[in-house]
């Protein structure tokens, strides 16, 4: 499958869930569906806040020790923003279904990694905040996720945002993070060798795409400003107009 420049989403595509979505960018489609708050089993239970269980089922065969690493991931940043304290004893549950994958994204993953795990989590974060969204699960924010990577060409260095697999195998570091929609640090995650400075290039690089912030501008001002973030996707502006255009499109009747 070749990368996508641009992300793709659509919500509400499974009729029979509470809310679903299904987005595609960089060469991953996942589809996610939610149902909740609903009656947690007893094993769940807590008695002040609400259980959200995370299921990631893989594009071929059975969840082994990559999912569950995702799932435990994902568990930890999605109760921070869901309020769970709204419904005690209760249960959200996300399912992520990943149906395609760039090429060979696959390949060895015997030897189970965390930067095999990195490139995937911004859409599977990306998707459970859609679904999570259509569903209307209250939240305190909305949150956007991406992955960069620090590639090495010959004795010089460059930041990679979305790193192909191929990128991955010659990064000296891979990056998540992960931004609410009121510019709070929700998730960092970091595989190899990076120093202070590179840190803090990741992050802007990072808070850039979740969490750009929204002027108006006119002329040359505009196309300027176009120029400096050419090639990178507003997530939060990305989700903002995925949940109007649902909106528009359920109230057109009207």
């Amino acid at each position: 499958m070749t990368a996508t420049t641009a992300p793709e989403a659509a919500l509400g595509v499974l009729p029979k869930a509470d809310g679903s979505a299904k987005y595609s960018h960089a060469g991953y489609t996942i589809t996610a569906s939610v149902n909740g708050p609903i009656e947690a089993q007893r094993k769940d239970e807590h008695p002040y806040e609400a259980h959200v269980d995370v299921i990631v089922r893989p594009a071929a065969g059975v969840g082994a020790t990559r999912e569950r690493h995702l799932e435990s991931i994902l568990q930890s940043s999605l109760s921070q923003i869901i309020l769970v304290k709204n419904f005690p004893r209760g249960l959200i549950q996300i399912v992520l279904q990943i149906e395609e994958t760039p090429e060979n994204d696959y390949v060895n993953t015997k030897l189970v990694q965390a930067s095999v795990n990195f490139p995937i989590m911004p859409a599977l974060f990306q998707t459970s905040i859609l679904a999570l969204l259509s569903a209307a699960v209250p939240m305190r924010a909305t949150a956007a996720a991406s992955v960069v990577a620090i590639v090495l060409e010959g004795e010089k260095k460059k930041t990679v945002v979305d790193p192909t697999p191929k990128e991955l195998q010659t990064a000296q570091s891979v990056h998540v993070l992960a931004f609410t929609s009121h510019d709070e640090l929700l998730l960092a995650e970091s595989e190899g060798d990076f120093t202070v400075q590179e840190w803090d290039e990741i992050y802007e690089t990072s808070k850039g795409i979740c969490c750009r912030p929204q002027t108006r501008k006119s002329g040359a001002e505009m196309v300027l400003d176009e120029a400096d973030v050419v090639g990178q996707v507003d997530m939060r502006q990305f989700i903002r107009s995925t949940m109007e255009g649902k909106v528009a499109a359920e109230l057109h009747w009207k």
